[in-house]
């Protein structure tokens, strides 16, 4: 059983930094594959970034490529997102979630069989 805690969320200024941890309890190798969602009020939830636990290969959405990056420690214990130049329009519940180790991918919500409680981001303009 895989148990994920994120913190580091918080409140901060249109251009600002924030960097989240999502701290993941249990083994690696049940962990296929951990992302960050987001949802705003009133949206759906979409994949923000993704990190194949072994590899560390990273992917993202287009709407925060550049400017967001994911990353594993060298346990791959703890995984974090670091955000810069944040918009308003990232203002969201973010929420950390692991595939399991033999789940089919690391991109649609059904894949993840793991999610965090979520912390709250928000950006004022």
């Amino acid at each position: 059983q895989v148990q994920l805690v994120e913190s580091g969320g918080g409140s901060v200024q249109a251009g600002g930094s924030l960097r989240l941890s999502c701290a993941a309890s249990g083994s690696t190798a049940s962990r296929k594959c951990t992302a960050w969602f987001r949802q705003a009020p009133g949206k759906e939830r979409e994949r923000v970034a993704s990190i194949v636990t072994s590899s560390d290969i990273a992917g993202y959405a287009d709407s925060v490529k550049g400017r967001f990056t994911i990353s594993q420690d060298s346990a791959k214990n703890t995984v974090f997102l670091q955000m810069n130049s944040l918009k308003p329009e990232d203002t969201a519940m973010y929420y950390c979630a692991a595939v399991a180790q033999y789940g089919r991918s690391c991109l649609y919500i059904p894949d993840f069989a793991y999610w965090g409680q979520g912390t709250q981001v928000t950006v004022s303009s």
